[in-house]
């Protein structure tokens, strides 16, 4: 249960379904109520799926590349970091390459479910990372279990809160949801930096 609840916060934290409301409701607004519970429904299964993958074939991508976990542990922590910082500073449309380009172009688009909403903006590097991670270190069957299960919460959490997006919106407004993002950004900024500390210590202690 700790490992579930612990992996399941850090995952939310890091894909900040919060932060995602405002794109979602400028993608959205012209859409009815059913073809947004739609798209909510298929970025959340969309990002279980590619979360999936990440958790359990991304050891193998490591081991292709010969690329340690203490390397991918620092970088991740980087992203990771970087996307917080974003989160604080109001920059996360930015972080995410959602500009008026991006958005007039997504506009003309039948599913916006895959791209642009799954992934880059919910399963990004960061969350990806977070996971291979993971993974090299809680590898048993009752770990990965409590994981996966994890995974499947952050997913359904994201739908939920995609499907209300609208009356999220409405109930907190601009300043509530910037608020909100702005918390998860600092926590998401220390699961960054623990992420580099432990990697370092790790080398120290090889050393």
């Amino acid at each position: 249960m700790e490992l579930f609840i612990y992996l399941f916060f850090a995952l939310f934290s890091v894909l900040n379904p919060i932060g995602t409301v405002p794109i979602f409701v400028g993608l959205t607004h012209d859409d009815s109520k059913t073809e947004r519970g739609r798209i909510s429904l298929w970025t959340a299964i969309d990002v279980f799926i590619i979360l999936m993958i990440a958790f359990f074939i991304g050891k193998y991508v490591l081991e292709f590349f010969g690329i340690t976990i203490n390397a991918l542990r620092i970088t991740g922590g980087i992203i990771i970091a970087s996307s917080g910082f974003s989160l604080l500073n109001g920059q996360f449309n930015k972080n995410k390459g959602i500009n008026k380009k991006v958005e007039q172009e997504i506009q003309v688009r039948n599913d916006i479910a895959l791209t642009p909403l799954a992934m880059p903006m919910l399963a990004g590097p960061g969350s990806m990372s977070l996971l291979i991670t993971f993974y090299q270190e809680h590898h048993t069957t009752p770990e990965i279990i409590a994981s996966v299960c994890a995974i499947f919460g952050a997913s359904v959490s994201i739908y939920i809160i995609l499907r209300g997006a609208h009356y999220l919106s409405k109930i907190l407004g601009t300043s509530g949801i910037v608020a909100i993002s702005r918390i998860v950004g600092f926590l998401t900024i220390a699961i960054g930096v623990q992420y580099i500390i432990s990697s370092v210590l790790s080398i120290v202690r090889g050393i």
